[in-house]
């Protein structure tokens, strides 16, 4: 009997599981001629996808205003994360320079993409990273679209710098001012909260109660949706308030990186004084400096050794840890969201180091509160609303303990005591 070979490689049909493809768009730029290009790409990329009868469109994931060189993308990230759980079997995108100009991360990508058996397709060059030679030649394309990178980078801060050597600051979104037209402008509403900001401090308020005086009045700006104690730190020391202007205070370490360290000598920086409209006066603003380092000699000298319970209580309403706050009167451990925002966010209670101690050793079973002990044994402590507290040993175990608010007459040192006879002395003699 002769022997047949027959072919029987099913045909493709209807029911034919489809590829799941989704496309990747990047601008790197949030001006509206950018903007409209990314909506475009996002337009065209639903079309071709969907116009394929082989595939199914998953979506296109875009980037505004995102470099190539970083690989902290949120969109860029998404788009890994659900190819990682297996929703998408093929990308497609632009180009090279589109999806990364770094080339390690472009690498790392694509040979992770690749493991999971996902191709990425490259329009522009008509790579497919699964081909054969397709790796090579990303490779060097990618070396192409880095160096790139790196001269547009180097032309762009040659042009800032010699802006610059000119006393022409590139940007100023700072609080006050805008820059319109290349020149710093005061922007009046902004620049009132700026003058409250110093007044506040020169009568008196701590950076921290200036951040929850404004919190509370609901003040808010287009930049400044919620203060914090560095927001007003920084205002206080910025030279431009009295109108003048530091340039080039930072540089960028790297322009695949783009982290800004501090210029410490590393390029020129340029001072133009009245530059353009102050905020406060040049006396507001030495007074406001000087008080700046009065205040930071004084915590200096008040700064101690790190305590034995840095680290150790953790707050049972909002979770935080505890820290050390010393008054002229006490020494009290307080949770940081309640001393930092106040009770309104935090009702906590501050506890007395001495009461700490003393609850504490009790529980250990101590007459006096041994520190060395207390490390050994203790990993951790709770405290919960109620006065009580929650010793978390290092074998697992708990302890919890109840501890007494002090009296109001044991609260009150000599000093405290004459300082309100005195007062009391005061107000009958006004009676008199």
């Amino acid at each position: 009997m002769e022997k047949q070979i027959i072919d029987i490689t099913p045909t493709r049909t209807a029911f034919a599981v489809k590829r799941r493809v989704a496309a990747y768009a990047r601008v790197s730029c949030d001006k509206d001629t950018m903007l409209h290009s990314l909506a475009a790409q996002i337009d065209y990329y639903r079309k071709y996808i969907t116009r394929n009868p082989e595939w199914t469109f998953v979506g296109v994931y875009a980037d505004e205003a995102k470099t190539g060189t970083k690989d902290d993308r949120e969109q860029f990230q998404k788009l890994l994360s659900d190819c990682r759980s297996g929703l998408i079997d093929m990308v497609v995108t632009k180009s090279i320079s589109r999806f990364a100009r770094n080339t390690v991360t472009l690498l790392g990508t694509v040979r992770e993409l690749k493991e999971l058996g996902i191709n990425v397709l490259f329009e522009e060059q008509n790579i497919s990273s699964i081909s054969e030679g397709g790796e090579l030649m990303l490779t060097l394309l990618a070396s192409q679209a880095q160096e790139e990178s790196l001269s547009c980078s180097e032309n762009c801060k040659w042009k800032i710098r010699k802006g610059f050597e000119r006393g022409q600051p590139n940007t100023c979104t700072m609080l006050g001012y805008r820059l319109v037209n290349g020149e710093i402008t005061l922007v009046p509403d902004e620049a009132e909260i700026v003058k409250e900001i110093f007044d506040l401090y020169l009568s008196g308020c701590g950076v921290q109660k200036i951040a929850n005086t404004l919190n509370e009045r609901s003040v808010r700006t287009e930049k400044i949706p919620f203060w914090h104690l560095d927001t007003i730190r920084s205002i206080l020391r910025n030279e431009k308030y009295m109108g003048d202007l530091l340039l080039q205070k930072s540089l960028s370490e790297s322009h695949l990186t783009k982290r800004q360290v501090k210029n410490e000598g590393q390029l020129q920086q340029f001072y133009i004084t009245n530059d353009h409209e102050p905020i406060v006066s040049r006396a507001v603003f030495s007074e406001v400096q000087s008080e700046v380092q009065r205040r930071a000699e004084k915590h200096k000298c008040k700064a101690g050794n790190k305590s034995v319970f840095t680290g150790k209580i953790r707050c049972g309403i909002c979770g935080k840890n505890y820290r050390r706050k010393t008054t002229p009167h006490n020494t009290v451990w307080c949770c940081s969201t309640f001393n930092i925002r106040g009770k309104a966010y935090c009702a906590s209670k501050a506890i007395p180091e001495n009461t700490l101690k003393d609850c504490i050793s009790d529980a250990l079973g101590s007459k006096y509160f041994a520190e060395d002990f207390f490390t050994e044994t203790v990993d951790s402590i709770v405290a919960e609303p109620g006065n009580t507290m929650r010793l978390i040993f290092k074998d697992g175990t708990e302890k919890k303990i109840t501890w007494q608010d002090r009296s109001r007459s044991e609260s009150w040192t000599d000093d405290m005591r004459e300082a309100a006879r005195q007062k009391q002395l005061e107000r009958n003699g006004a009676r008199i």
